[in-house]
Order: C-alpha cells, then sequence, then structure tokens
C-alpha cells in the first residue's frame, strides 16, 4: 500500500491527455448495510475495516475502482442514524458532508432487515440533495425482510458473490463525465500507514470487545520505524475511562493478546513483511467530548 501526497500524485499522473470515465461517488446506509464489505470486495483489498457492531465505520475512507474505461472513487462514509449524542451527530455529518464532494450517491439498503425509522431518516435527507441516486439492495444471498421494487431505477446485490456488480457499475458509469485521470491507475486508496494501521488494530478491538467496549475506544499510532524487512509500530489502545483500561489489561488480558496476535497477523500480509507490534492501553477520560482530538479522528 502506498502513501499518496500531491507531490508523488503529480509525479505519476504525467499523462494528463489521458481520460477515463472519473468522478467522485458516495456510498451511505443505514449501520451495517455492508458499505464496507462492498468496497473491499469490489477492490480486492482490505479498505475499510468491518465488523457485526454496528457503527464501525467513524470517518470517511477513499477507495479508488480502476478498469479499462473507469476510475471511479468511491467514499465509504459512516453509518447514519437519528441520535441526540453529539459525537453520533459528529459522524452524521461526515457522512452527509461527502455529498457536496461527490458526483453521485449510491444508497445502500439492506434487504435482510425489517424497514427501520433511520430508512426514512435517510430518505428525508436525500430529499434536498439534487445528485444523481441509485438505490442499491444488498444482501440478496440473505434471505428477504422487505419488498424489493422490481425497477429499473435500482440494483440488487451480493457482496459476498458479487452478483450484479457489473450492474451497478454500468449504472454508476452512465452518470460519469470523461475527465483526466485524478490518480494514478495501480493507486487502490489514499489512507496514510498510520490510519491503515490504527484501523487494522481497531477492527480486532470491535470484534474481541464486542456490545461491552467498543465505542469507548480509539486507536493511536505513536510510532513507526520501517526498513525493507521489518516495520516496528508502537500503537495505544485508549479508553474513556481508567476503569475501562484496567478492564482490558487486567480482566481481558487474553483479550488484548489476541487482538495483538490478529492485527500483527494481518499487517504481516498488508505490508509484506515481519510486524513488531507493541501495544499498550491508556485511558483518556471523556475523550468523545474533547472537540480538537474527535476532529482528528473524524477528519
Amino acid at each position: 500500500m502506498k502513501e499518496l501526497n500531491l507531490k508523488e500524485i503529480l509525479e505519476n499522473t504525467s499523462d494528463f491527455s489521458k481520460e477515463k470515465k472519473v468522478w467522485y461517488v458516495a456510498i451511505i446506509g443505514r449501520p451495517n448495510a455492508w458499505k464496507s464489505t462492498f468496497i473491499n470486495s469490489l477492490i480486492g483489498e482490505k479498505i475499510s475495516i468491518t465488523t457485526n457492531i454496528p457503527q464501525t465505520t467513524r470517518r470517511r475512507v477513499l477507495a479508488i475502482y480502476n478498469d479499462d474505461d473507469s476510475q471511479i472513487i468511491f467514499f465509504d462514509t459512516p453509518w447514519i442514524h437519528k441520535s441526540e449524542k453529539d459525537f453520533n451527530k459528529k459522524i452524521n455529518d461526515v457522512a452527509i458532508n461527502s455529498f457536496k464532494d461527490c458526483e453521485m450517491i449510491l444508497y445502500f439498503i439492506d434487504s435482510s432487515r425489517e424497514w427501520w425509522e433511520e430508512e426514512n431518516y435517510i430518505r428525508s435527507i436525500l430529499e434536498m440533495v439534487n445528485k444523481p441516486i441509485i438505490k442499491i439492495y444488498t444482501k440478496i444471498d440473505l434471505e428477504a425482510k422487505i419488498n424489493i421494487p422490481d425497477t429499473n431505477d435500482i440494483v440488487k446485490i451480493s457482496s459476498i458473490t458479487k452478483d450484479w456488480f457489473e450492474e451497478l457499475l454500468k449504472k454508476v458509469k452512465n452518470n460519469l463525465q470523461m475527465w483526466p485521470l485524478l490518480f494514478p491507475e495501480e493507486y487502490y486508496t489514499k489512507q496514510d500507514i498510520y490510519f491503515r494501521i490504527s484501523e487494522i488494530i481497531r477492527e480486532k478491538a470491535f470484534l474481541h470487545t464486542k456490545e461491552e467496549l467498543p465505542h469507548s475506544i480509539y486507536i493511536k499510532v505513536e510510532e513507526i520505524e520501517e526498513t525493507d524487512e521489518l516495520l516496528k509500530i508502537v500503537a495505544y489502545i485508549y479508553t474513556d475511562t481508567e476503569s475501562q483500561k484496567y478492564i482490558i489489561v487486567w480482566k481481558w488480558w487474553a483479550m488484548i493478546s489476541q487482538i495483538w496476535k490478529e492485527a500483527r497477523i494481518e499487517l504481516e500480509q498488508i505490508f509484506e513483511k515481519k510486524v513488531f507490534l507493541a501495544l499498550r492501553a491508556k485511558s483518556h477520560k471523556n475523550w468523545r467530548k474533547n472537540e480538537h482530538l474527535v476532529k482528528q479522528i473524524l477528519n
């Protein structure tokens, strides 16, 4: 995975006369609509972390899809739902603010769950957006719990079997214009190494803390040292309270060891080299009320 910066993009995209169907496409939906699963399946790389815990995605993640005639830059956005909590409202804002940066919107609807108020909330937001919107009914490999319209303006997909991916891409391309490439064709994401590593660790932490702690933690990579053969990483799991830190360190020592092990193995697969991971726990009292920190985490 290559770290992108403006100078490198300009140096690598030297042929500005080369054009494809290019632009930005935002993906939105309620929690667990399998937006991130779709992105990873389409690109064929681990771009966004995925868990069965609602509200896993916290910030906009950019994924770059390239084929012979298009370069589509997808925004994998956080979940949208109604909440009175300030932190959740800020996460909603990340997704909604993506609308102004995109050419069109893919609205993911989970066909395996019954219709909830969240869908009405999302639709009320989309009514104010003057951009092409495609409704995507996901998880068609599972039993449907809602009626799926049989109309030309929707697409049904399975992110596991990749059924109807070609139809979806065709509809997206119909709304895009010919444009010089925005990124080198070999790139598939725009994530720096610190964010990439922190997300892998956070995914493992979410999977193991289940419903008890995941939304009370954040990950910070403090130090990275890289050679041709080895990647050394110092990272911290930050909790909302001191008592939560002691739960992770003492009560769940086997758990943090498992988080460390799984994260290290996956990082070695991603970076194709040995990884030394020093993973520790710290408390950061009421971190979700820290405006400056929340802005760093969500942007």
